[in-house]
């Protein structure tokens, strides 16, 4: 079974929403994959994800409104086989945790591009396009590990 951990800063904005998306996309094909997410930085620990988050993914029909923001930590490293920064500047911050299997979101249908952190965007219309964009990483990881 496949365990991906989906990691950003604060893990209130762009890696709940992947965690969301992967399991909305993992549940409806009847997959068997585990996904969480964490951020690297411990700001928000145990906080619930930004509102802006939570409402995007409600306006796709998904529910990520009860998840809960918590550290990376180094057992994770190792607990999980995909570990999948949201950006460059997060994958720096993997690696010098120790992480090795650590890849881009970008990476995976993006041209490598980072997911900006919607969290500094003035208004809704960033989320929508972090959304469209963690989408079709997400999707393009969970094919790829099918």
């Amino acid at each position: 079974m496949t365990k991906i951990l989906f990691v950003c800063l604060g893990n209130i904005c762009r890696s709940p929403l992947a965690e969301g998306i992967a399991k909305y996309y993992i549940s409806k094909n009847n997959l068997d994959i585990i996904v969480d997410s964490a951020g690297t930085s411990s700001f928000h620990i145990g906080e619930n994800p930004c509102p802006h988050s939570v409402q995007i993914a409600q306006n796709k029909g998904i529910d990520i409104s009860q998840l809960t923001a918590r550290q990376v930590k180094q057992k994770d490293f190792s607990e999980f086989d995909l570990i999948i920064g949201l950006d460059k500047s997060n994958i720096t911050n993997l690696k010098i945790m120790g992480c090795k299997n650590v890849k881009l979101l970008g990476d995976f249908g993006l041209d490598g591009e980072d997911i900006p952190d919607p969290y500094f965007f003035d208004g809704f219309d960033g989320f929508e396009k972090v959304f469209d964009m963690i989408e079709v990483g997400v999707i393009n990881i969970i094919n790829s590990t099918k």
